[in-house]
């Protein structure tokens, strides 16, 4: 929705489009880490009850750490010529995208694993988000060759016509019936247990440190 918002602000004013983009790439690209964070979520949905509550943080702090693993080769050329804070910006929203593509390489590589298939509604969503996002890094990396030709708005345009592909994908897709869910294999389940009960005794551990600094506190 953001590079439909820059399109449409782009021609009709012009002199307002760098903040619009501004604004619209940072809260585009926390939403869509946000979908991420959820999507891996209700991966775990067969096994999710079996799954202390705090593991919802721990699957966003992994997307996080992953994001800060790519933020260094995520240069974007494109903003070499603007200033510093529009330079982050566009390495922000190149490693945005190249993490939700990564997301989707990772659930279609694992999806056996996983059991889900392209029925199920976490792959269709990935799948799409998948391909706006190899798009959009396309996009980005041919505007950075060929500076402000006559095809650089073309190129714009071909990049919103990927978004409305993948909304199209997405209502064909939902329009189905889903697949239902399989359970996982017994060593997918046994290594959510070990995660889980490393995750228990991680907790109990810090708890239990807590408190014995509090009591000697008390004593002291």
């Amino acid at each position: 929705m953001a590079d439909v918002t820059d399109y449409s602000v782009m021609h009709a004013h012009p002199t307002a489009y760098f903040n619009t983009y501004f604004v619209t790439k940072i809260v585009d690209s926390v939403l869509q880490f946000c979908v991420l964070v959820e999507l891996a979520w209700s991966v775990f949905r067969p096994f999710r009850a079996s799954l202390p509550r705090q593991t919802v943080w721990v699957v966003a702090a992994l997307m996080a750490i992953t994001g800060a693993v790519i933020w260094p080769f995520a240069r974007n050329p494109a903003f070499a010529q603007f200033p510093m804070q529009w330079q982050m910006m566009g390495r922000f929203v190149q490693t945005d995208s190249i993490l939700r593509v990564l997301f989707f390489v990772v659930l279609a590589g694992f999806s056996q694993l996983l059991s889900i298939g392209w029925r199920n509604r976490e792959l269709q969503i990935a799948t799409g988000l998948g391909f706006y996002s190899l798009v959009d890094l396309v996009v980005t990396a041919l505007h950075s060759h060929m500076g402000a030709t006559q095809h650089y708005r073309q190129l714009d345009q071909f990049l919103v016509a990927s978004y409305v592909g993948s909304l199209a994908y997405w209502v064909f897709s939902f329009a189905q019936k889903e697949a239902e869910r399989r359970e996982f294999s017994p060593q997918m389940q046994g290594l959510l247990l070990a995660v889980a009960g490393a995750a228990r005794s991680s907790r109990i551990a810090l708890t239990n440190s807590s408190s014995g600094k509090s009591r000697k506190g008390r004593d002291l």
